[in-house]
């Protein structure tokens, strides 16, 4: 027989197991309900994805891929017209509202709702801005009287021109004068070195114009993708061309009125395909030239008007400035004003614009040519 003072210890240690089985029992139903809900997860009906095509009275039209179905609109969401839902399989209602499957690069392109530019800050360009006005503005702002009248307004527009000439200016201006989204993309960033991906940019980026239109597209150095095609080239000049063909087609594909304009800039159009440059597509053309010598008095004024100046003459700048073009003027306005800092002056004095037009313009003559 075992004694009290035998006993405690062994009770101890089964008391001390007993606990240890009930911890251990605890966490295995712990374990078997979250595998039991994995599991149950796993076997839920499988989820479709559409689009939304249109929002009725609690309901929405949704496209998926077996056809359209009409699903109830969720509570506490407003859904538009584009968005990505998904939907139970068997009752087709509306589960989730998905984030927007557009490339990253797409969402990345320069986007301004509204550019804070107006036509009374371009220095010069009279003509084309009138033009600008006729083929871009109207077509976004009265699309109406281009029906009544019965004409199809251009649905492209091509800038030629050297660099700094105004191109881009005018282009955030007519965007800001029409109240439209601007979008502005380098033509390079398009081509991809992926068979097919530079074809799906250009398919997403319309499709992001369309859904912030009225809108513009302004696409910069344009003959990145749309240069003249052979009968023999690489790999990459094929992908550029499957490029440009998917650019044709989009320009195809959408109407003129009210939507979307296409805005191309280029200063070398002489390699451009006949393909683009045909009625329908981009069919008119406005040429930027360096400026003249009005136009360059017009832009030292426009571009010194928050400037405190001193006794300046615009019209002796204009004469020392023959041959440069808008961004060499802005450049030199920005020079002069330094000018004046460095020597703790509080207005820009003549003397430091014609130090700045010596500097701008004589680094520009001793740039290096390169040769690839």
């Amino acid at each position: 027989m075992l004694t009290d003072i035998e006993k405690k210890p062994i009770a101890g240690a089964l008391e001390e197991r007993y606990y240890n089985v009930l911890n251990e029992n605890s966490l295995l139903k712990r374990r078997l309900a979250e595998t039991e809900y994995e599991v149950n997860r796993m076997k839920q009906t499988a989820q479709l994805v559409g689009h939304v095509e249109e929002v009725l009275d609690k309901k929405a039209i949704i496209r998926t891929g077996t056809g359209l179905v009409i699903a109830n609109e969720p509570p506490d969401n407003e859904l538009k017209i584009g968005d990505r839902v998904t939907l139970h399989n068997n009752l087709l209602s509306i589960i989730d509202i998905l984030p927007s499957a557009k490339d990253p690069l797409v969402n990345a392109m320069e986007l301004i709702e509204k550019p804070e530019l107006s036509y009374q800050e371009i220095g010069g360009l009279k003509e084309q801005i009138q033009d600008v006005r006729e083929v871009v503005e109207l077509p976004l702002t009265k699309p109406d009287l281009f029906k009544k009248v019965g004409i199809t307004p251009p649905k492209g527009v091509l800038f030629i021109g050297p660099p700094g000439t105004g191109k881009t200016l005018l282009a955030k201006a007519v965007a800001n004068e029409s109240n439209a989204c601007f979008i502005h993309v380098i033509a390079s960033e398009l081509v991809n070195k992926f068979i097919g991906e530079g074809a799906r940019l250009v398919k997403e980026m319309f499709q992001l114009a369309k859904e912030k239109s009225p809108s513009i597209i302004f696409i910069d150095e344009v003959d990145a993708i749309a240069a003249r095609r052979l009968d023999v080239g690489t790999g990459a000049d094929r992908e550029v061309q499957r490029t440009l063909i998917q650019f044709l087609a989009e320009l195809d594909g959408f109407d003129a009125r009210g939507e979307v304009v296409i805005v191309a800039a280029t200063n070398r159009p002489d390699i451009l395909d006949d393909a683009l440059l045909r009625p329908g597509r981009i069919d008119r053309l406005i040429e930027f030239p360096i400026p003249t010598f009005k136009d360059r008095e017009a832009i030292f004024k426009v571009h010194c008007r928050g400037i405190n100046l001193g006794k300046v003459s615009f019209k002796k700048l204009a004469k020392e400035t023959d041959g440069a073009s808008g961004a060499d003027i802005q450049a030199i306005v920005t020079e002069a004003g330094l000018f004046a800092i460095r020597e703790d002056k509080e207005k820009v004095e003549e003397t430091h614009f014609m130090q700045a037009i010596e500097k701008i313009l004589t680094e520009e003559e001793e740039q290096p040519v390169m040769f690839g």
